[in-house]
């Protein structure tokens, strides 16, 4: 159950940032605020490992085939980075879509291992997206992390402590089965994030499906159907997401010209790059170009 204060605290934050819609960013480097006044359509956007905190409307998200739908209450554990869809699906000027954003840390899942304990670690893969209801233990815990954007003289001190403990429920969580595969280095979920790793580090490599099960550790049938398992799409689907979002970063951020991103994530042939940017983004590339 998500209280009014913590809604209106959040919202009162959003209103004093000067970002009307959309992102807000905190003093806190792990932690962002979403807000929208009205309904969006479905965007392309890459989920980094993360929980989101829905404290009023509601949210959908788009994985290959997969719909996730969460609302007030709940929250997305996102144990991967995955290409997805997304839209906000309720919100209106009177009652706005309002979440807190927490980035998740792999070093602190990895750390926790001996206190979360074999016993609750799941055998079975899934998904690198779950959505689930939110423990009022957690809430409070997300709660006190906000109430550190307003005391940055204590945040040095508390915000560690605080990240730990709810890096500590998200792993405890119904839904964060996924995160507590990453507990186990040579797990699936694991393998396959030391891929997505790799595959960050250089998106025009010229990369086989061969070439990323053999970083993987795994055989080429294995790693396509575990990759597929998690992300809900081909690896080689999945890299030209990749690039294609990296490369609309690229345009928007850094003021590349639409040839020269193409060529940096691995392109050869602008006319193709635009294409296909345009079929995923709804625009063509030169639309979005910082100006």
């Amino acid at each position: 159950m998500i209280g009014d204060n913590l809604i209106d605290r959040v919202r009162a934050f959003a209103n004093s940032s000067g970002s009307a819609e959309g992102v807000s960013a905190t003093p806190l480097p792990c932690l962002t605020v979403l807000r929208s006044h009205a309904p969006t359509s479905l965007k392309a956007v890459l989920y980094n490992p993360l929980l989101c905190l829905i404290l009023q409307g509601s949210k959908e998200t788009v994985v290959g085939t997969h719909k996730l739908y969460f609302e007030a209450g709940e929250s997305l554990i996102v144990s991967h980075d995955v290409p997805v869809f997304s839209r906000i699906i309720d919100a209106s000027a009177e009652k706005p879509y309002l979440a807190l954003v927490i980035s998740l840390d792999m070093q602190i899942v990895r750390s926790l291992y001996d206190e979360v304990g074999e016993a609750v670690l799941d055998a079975a893969q899934s998904r690198a997206l779950h959505v689930g209801e939110t423990e009022e233990a957690l809430v409070n815990a997300a709660s006190r992390l906000f109430d550190l954007v307003h005391r940055p003289d204590e945040a040095g001190v508390l915000m560690p402590l605080i990240l730990r403990e709810i890096h500590f429920r998200v792993l405890l969580a119904k839904h964060g089965v996924m995160l507590r595969q990453l507990l186990r280095r040579e797990s699936h979920a694991s393998r396959l994030a030391k891929v997505i790793a790799h595959i960050k580090t250089d998106f025009a490599a010229p990369y086989s499906v061969s070439e990323l099960a053999s970083i993987a550790g795994m055989s080429t049938s294995s790693f396509h159907e575990h990759f597929k398992a998690l992300t809900a799409t081909t690896p080689l689907q999945y890299l030209k997401n990749m690039r294609l979002i990296e490369a609309r970063r690229l345009l928007m951020d850094k003021g590349f010209t639409v040839a020269s991103a193409a060529f940096q994530v691995g392109y050869e042939s602008p006319t193709q790059f635009s294409r296909e940017y345009a079929r995923k983004f709804g625009a063509a590339p030169s639309l979005d170009k910082a100006v």
